[in-house]
Protein backbone atom coordinates (compact mmCIF):
# COMPACT_ATOMS: atom_id res chain seq x y z
CA UNK A 1 0.00 0.00 0.00
CA UNK A 2 1.63 3.46 -1.32
CA UNK A 3 1.00 6.96 -0.36
CA UNK A 4 -1.12 7.25 3.14
CA UNK A 5 -1.64 10.77 3.28
CA UNK A 6 -2.01 12.53 7.20
CA UNK A 7 -5.71 13.62 8.17
CA UNK A 8 -7.25 17.15 8.71
CA UNK A 9 -8.39 17.25 12.16
CA UNK A 10 -10.49 19.81 12.77
CA UNK A 11 -11.67 20.91 16.42
CA UNK A 12 -14.66 23.38 17.32
CA UNK A 13 -16.63 24.12 20.27
CA UNK A 14 -17.56 26.82 22.03
CA UNK A 15 -15.71 29.17 24.16
CA UNK A 16 -15.22 27.29 27.83
CA UNK A 17 -16.09 23.94 26.68
CA UNK A 18 -12.38 22.88 26.64
CA UNK A 19 -10.95 22.75 23.28
CA UNK A 20 -7.36 23.70 24.37
CA UNK A 21 -7.36 21.48 27.12
CA UNK A 22 -8.36 18.44 25.10
CA UNK A 23 -6.10 19.47 21.95
CA UNK A 24 -2.96 19.51 24.43
CA UNK A 25 -4.32 15.89 25.95
CA UNK A 26 -4.32 14.60 22.46
CA UNK A 27 -0.88 15.99 21.50
CA UNK A 28 0.57 14.45 25.14
CA UNK A 29 -0.39 11.12 24.28
CA UNK A 30 2.66 11.53 21.74
CA UNK A 31 -0.28 9.88 19.10
CA UNK A 32 1.52 8.23 16.11
CA UNK A 33 2.47 11.62 13.32
CA UNK A 34 -0.09 13.60 14.85
CA UNK A 35 0.61 17.19 15.28
CA UNK A 36 -1.18 20.57 16.49
CA UNK A 37 -1.22 23.40 13.76
CA UNK A 38 0.16 26.59 14.05
CA UNK A 39 -1.80 29.65 13.52
CA UNK A 40 -0.86 33.26 12.37
CA UNK A 41 -1.91 36.25 14.15
CA UNK A 42 -1.11 39.80 14.20
CA UNK A 43 -1.81 40.25 17.90
CA UNK A 44 1.33 41.06 19.67
CA UNK A 45 3.27 38.09 21.72
CA UNK A 46 1.96 37.08 25.11
CA UNK A 47 5.06 36.86 28.31
CA UNK A 48 6.72 33.48 27.41
CA UNK A 49 5.17 32.96 23.77
CA UNK A 50 7.90 32.07 21.25
CA UNK A 51 7.29 33.03 17.39
CA UNK A 52 6.43 29.54 15.43
CA UNK A 53 5.81 27.47 18.16
CA UNK A 54 3.05 29.57 19.82
CA UNK A 55 2.02 31.16 17.07
CA UNK A 56 3.59 33.16 13.93
CA UNK A 57 3.07 36.46 14.66
CA UNK A 58 3.07 38.84 11.87
CA UNK A 59 2.72 42.39 10.97
CA UNK A 60 -1.03 43.28 9.42
CA UNK A 61 0.52 44.14 6.78
CA UNK A 62 2.05 40.92 5.97
CA UNK A 63 -1.01 38.98 7.01
CA UNK A 64 -3.22 41.31 4.60
CA UNK A 65 -1.08 40.07 1.91
CA UNK A 66 -0.94 36.39 2.78
CA UNK A 67 -4.34 36.89 2.39
CA UNK A 68 -4.36 38.11 -0.86
CA UNK A 69 -1.87 35.31 -2.09
CA UNK A 70 -4.94 32.53 -0.67
CA UNK A 71 -2.09 31.51 1.69
CA UNK A 72 -4.38 30.73 4.16
CA UNK A 73 -6.85 27.53 4.69
CA UNK A 74 -9.37 29.84 6.95
CA UNK A 75 -8.97 33.66 8.62
CA UNK A 76 -10.81 35.73 10.92
CA UNK A 77 -10.66 38.86 12.35
CA UNK A 78 -11.22 38.03 16.52
CA UNK A 79 -11.41 41.37 18.77
CA UNK A 80 -9.38 43.34 16.36
CA UNK A 81 -6.87 41.29 15.48
CA UNK A 82 -6.31 38.72 12.53
CA UNK A 83 -5.55 34.91 13.25
CA UNK A 84 -5.43 32.40 10.15
CA UNK A 85 -4.06 28.49 9.24
CA UNK A 86 -1.35 28.89 7.02
CA UNK A 87 -1.82 26.44 3.90
CA UNK A 88 1.16 25.39 2.68
CA UNK A 89 2.67 24.21 5.69
CA UNK A 90 -0.81 22.22 6.31
CA UNK A 91 -0.67 20.65 3.22
CA UNK A 92 3.55 19.71 3.47
CA UNK A 93 2.34 17.56 6.34
CA UNK A 94 -0.58 16.10 5.08
CA UNK A 95 1.83 14.91 2.10
CA UNK A 96 4.01 13.70 4.44
CA UNK A 97 1.92 11.03 6.74
CA UNK A 98 1.34 13.94 9.66
CA UNK A 99 -1.96 14.15 11.04
CA UNK A 100 -2.41 17.78 11.72
CA UNK A 101 -5.16 19.17 14.30
CA UNK A 102 -6.53 22.38 13.96
CA UNK A 103 -7.73 24.14 16.61
CA UNK A 104 -10.66 26.86 15.51
CA UNK A 105 -14.52 28.23 15.95
CA UNK A 106 -16.97 27.30 13.58
CA UNK A 107 -16.57 29.82 11.13
CA UNK A 108 -12.65 28.89 10.28
CA UNK A 109 -14.09 25.27 10.34
CA UNK A 110 -16.73 26.03 7.24
CA UNK A 111 -14.06 27.18 5.33
CA UNK A 112 -11.65 24.43 5.80
CA UNK A 113 -14.81 22.01 4.99
CA UNK A 114 -15.60 23.95 1.15
CA UNK A 115 -12.01 22.40 0.37
CA UNK A 116 -11.11 19.72 2.40
CA UNK A 117 -13.74 17.13 2.13
CA UNK A 118 -12.10 14.47 3.57
CA UNK A 119 -11.04 16.04 6.62
CA UNK A 120 -12.26 14.81 10.35
CA UNK A 121 -14.85 18.05 12.12
CA UNK A 122 -15.26 17.18 15.76
CA UNK A 123 -17.47 19.50 17.82
CA UNK A 124 -16.35 19.46 21.42
CA UNK A 125 -20.04 19.60 23.59
CA UNK A 126 -20.61 20.56 26.79
CA UNK A 127 -22.67 18.82 29.05
CA UNK A 128 -25.31 21.22 29.26
CA UNK A 129 -25.45 24.84 28.46
CA UNK A 130 -25.46 26.03 31.99
CA UNK A 131 -22.45 24.03 33.26
CA UNK A 132 -20.96 25.64 29.76
CA UNK A 133 -22.17 29.69 31.69
CA UNK A 134 -20.27 28.98 35.05
CA UNK A 135 -17.02 27.32 33.49
CA UNK A 136 -16.63 31.19 31.29
CA UNK A 137 -18.14 33.21 34.49
CA UNK A 138 -15.73 31.24 36.51
CA UNK A 139 -12.91 32.24 34.64
CA UNK A 140 -12.95 35.62 36.29
CA UNK A 141 -11.30 37.31 33.48
CA UNK A 142 -13.99 39.18 31.84
CA UNK A 143 -16.69 41.63 32.14
CA UNK A 144 -20.22 41.28 32.28
CA UNK A 145 -20.33 42.44 29.02
CA UNK A 146 -18.02 40.15 27.69
CA UNK A 147 -19.59 37.48 29.53
CA UNK A 148 -22.93 38.10 27.43
CA UNK A 149 -21.05 38.02 24.33
CA UNK A 150 -19.03 35.09 24.93
CA UNK A 151 -22.49 32.86 25.96
CA UNK A 152 -23.90 34.58 22.47
CA UNK A 153 -21.49 33.54 20.58
CA UNK A 154 -21.36 30.13 22.29
CA UNK A 155 -24.54 29.33 21.29
CA UNK A 156 -24.55 30.35 18.27
CA UNK A 157 -21.49 27.99 17.71
CA UNK A 158 -23.97 25.12 18.83
CA UNK A 159 -26.35 25.46 16.23
CA UNK A 160 -23.35 24.65 13.90
CA UNK A 161 -22.89 21.19 15.42
CA UNK A 162 -25.14 19.71 12.48
CA UNK A 163 -22.40 20.36 10.12
CA UNK A 164 -19.82 17.95 11.50
CA UNK A 165 -18.97 14.60 11.65
CA UNK A 166 -18.68 13.87 15.18
CA UNK A 167 -20.04 15.27 18.55
CA UNK A 168 -17.96 14.51 21.57
CA UNK A 169 -19.15 15.63 25.32
CA UNK A 170 -16.89 16.99 27.25
CA UNK A 171 -18.19 15.99 30.91
CA UNK A 172 -14.61 14.80 31.87
CA UNK A 173 -11.42 15.03 30.05
CA UNK A 174 -10.14 11.20 29.49
CA UNK A 175 -12.99 10.05 28.90
CA UNK A 176 -13.33 12.80 25.84
CA UNK A 177 -9.70 12.59 24.70
CA UNK A 178 -10.47 8.92 24.60
CA UNK A 179 -13.06 9.04 22.69
CA UNK A 180 -10.91 11.30 19.87
CA UNK A 181 -8.33 9.18 19.93
CA UNK A 182 -10.60 6.14 19.27
CA UNK A 183 -12.38 8.34 16.30
CA UNK A 184 -8.50 8.54 14.82
CA UNK A 185 -8.30 5.13 14.76
CA UNK A 186 -11.28 4.60 12.90
CA UNK A 187 -10.55 7.41 10.44
CA UNK A 188 -7.30 6.29 9.64
CA UNK A 189 -8.21 2.76 8.57
CA UNK A 190 -10.70 4.39 5.53
CA UNK A 191 -10.15 3.23 2.49
CA UNK A 192 -9.77 6.89 0.91
CA UNK A 193 -7.14 7.59 3.12
CA UNK A 194 -5.15 5.20 0.77
CA UNK A 195 -3.90 5.19 -2.69
CA UNK A 196 -3.56 1.28 -3.44
CA UNK A 197 -1.17 0.18 -6.39
CA UNK A 198 -2.49 -3.27 -7.42
CA UNK A 199 0.65 -3.84 -9.96
CA UNK A 200 2.68 -6.05 -7.03
CA UNK A 201 -0.50 -7.74 -6.10
CA UNK A 202 -1.30 -8.55 -9.74
CA UNK A 203 2.51 -9.73 -10.35
CA UNK A 204 2.59 -11.76 -6.89
CA UNK A 205 -0.33 -13.97 -7.93
CA UNK A 206 -0.30 -13.97 -11.98
CA UNK A 207 3.29 -14.45 -11.90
Amino acid sequence: MDDYKGMLIVISGPSGVGKSTICKALIEKELRNVELSISATTRRPRVGEVDSVNYYFKDEHVFKEMIYQNEFLEYAKVYGNYYGTPKQKVIDKLDNGISVILEIDTYGAMQVKKNFKKGVFIFIMPPCFNILKNRIINRGTESKDDIRKRLKSAFKEITEVSNYDYIVINDDIDKAVNKIVCILNAESCRTDRYQIDFTEFKEEFYD
